[in-house]
C-alpha cells in the first residue's frame, strides 16, 4: 500500500526499518545514510550557485561516478523500497532526511529538516565533480572545500565530527577502517580519540592514514591536519569535553549542510 503524500512521520518510520542491514559493515545503514545526505549536498558553491542537495543528481552517472561517491550507491539502494511505498517523495528530500533520521537513531541529535527539494531531470544539471573534500590534504584544503559552501571554522569541524560514525572501505576510497570504537553510535568519541591516541603513519596499499598504537582505529590526513591547526584544534577541544556543545553546534550545521542550494516554491514546500 503507498503512503500518503505529506506524511513525513510515515517516511521517517519506513527509514527506521531499513537501518539495520545484517551482513553490511556494522550492521546498519546509518552511517552511510549520512554520508549519502553529506555528499548530496557538499557540492553547493556560494559563489556560482549551483550543486547542493536540491536535484538529487547522484542518479546520474556523472555525479555517481565521482570517486569521491564510491560506495553510496548501497545507501540509495537501501532506501528505494521507501521511496516505492512514498513515491509523491523527491529523492532529494528522501536522501536528506534519511541522514537526518539516521543521526537522530544513533543517539544523535535532532537535526531541522523541512521539505520542498525537488529533482533534476538533466544530467547536465550535476554539478562538477571534485568538490567534495579530498582525505590526503590538509587543512587548507578543508578551508577551502567548505568556505566555498559558506562554513566557518566551527561549522567545520562540528561536521567533521560526523567521523564519529560509519569506517573506511579499501574498496571506495582506498583508506581502510573506523575513526571510533562505536561506529553505529552518534557521539563526540572521534574529538575524543583524535587528542587521546598517539597516531603514527600507516600504509595501505599506497595510501597513507594513520593508526593508533593498537591499530584498531584510524585516522585520515585531513583529520590529523586538525590538530595541528590551533583555530582547529581548539573547537576539537571543546567538542571533546562538551558533547552537548558538539551535537547544539552539529545540528546547526548539519541542518544548514541540508539546505544548501534549495529553491522552494510554497507548493513544494507543503507536501
Amino acid at each position: 500500500m503507498l503512503g500518503t503524500k505529506g506524511d513525513f512521520a510515515a517516511v521517517r518510520e519506513a527509514i527506521k526499518e531499513v537501518l539495520p542491514q545484517p551482513g553490511y559493515d556494522d550492521g546498519s545503514a546509518g552511517p552511510v545514510f549520512v554520508r549519502l545526505a553529506w555528499h548530496a549536498s557538499g557540492t553547493y558553491d556560494l559563489h556560482t550557485k549551483t550543486g547542493g542537495s536540491n536535484g538529487a543528481t547522484m542518479r546520474f552517472a556523472t555525479e555517481a561516478n565521482d570517486p569521491a561517491n564510491a560506495g553510496l550507491e548501497r545507501a540509495r539502494e537501501f532506501l528505494e523500497p521507501v521511496k516505492k511505498k512514498f513515491p509523491w517523495i523527491s529523492y532529494a528530500d528522501l536522501w536528506t532526511i534519511a541522514g537526518v533520521v539516521a543521526i537522530e537513531a544513533m543517539g544523535g541529535p535532532v537535526v531541522p529538516w523541512k521539505p520542498g527539494r525537488t529533482d533534476k531531470t538533466k544530467e547536465s544539471e550535476c554539478p562538477s565533480n571534485g568538490r567534495l573534500p579530498d582525505a590526503a590534504h590538509t587543512q587548507q584544503h578543508v578551508r577551502d572545500v567548505f568556505y566555498r559552501m559558506g562554513f566557518n571554522d566551527q561549522e567545520i569541524v562540528a561536521l567533521i565530527g560526523a567521523h564519529s560514525i560509519g569506517r573506511c572501505h579499501k574498496d571506495r576510497s582506498g583508506y581502510d577502517g573506523p575513526w571510533t570504537y562505536t561506529p553505529t553510535r552518534f557521539s563526540n568519541q572521534y574529538f575524543i580519540q583524535l587528542l587521546k591516541q598517539n597516531w603514527s603513519l600507516k600504509n595501505v596499499n599506497g595510501k597513507i592514514q594513520f593508526k593508533d598504537d593498537a591499530d584498531e582505529l584510524m585516522m585520515l590526513p585531513a583529520d590529523i591536519a586538525l590538530i595541528v591547526d590551533p583555530k582547529f584544534r581548539e573547537i576539537i577541544e571543546i567538542y571533546a569535553k562538551d558533547k552537548q556543545a558538539f551535537f547544539n553546534d552539529f545540528s546547526s550545521a548539519f541542518g544548514k549542510l541540508l539546505e544548501l542550494g534549495v529553491m522552494r516554491n510554497e507548493a513544494n514546500a507543503k507536501l
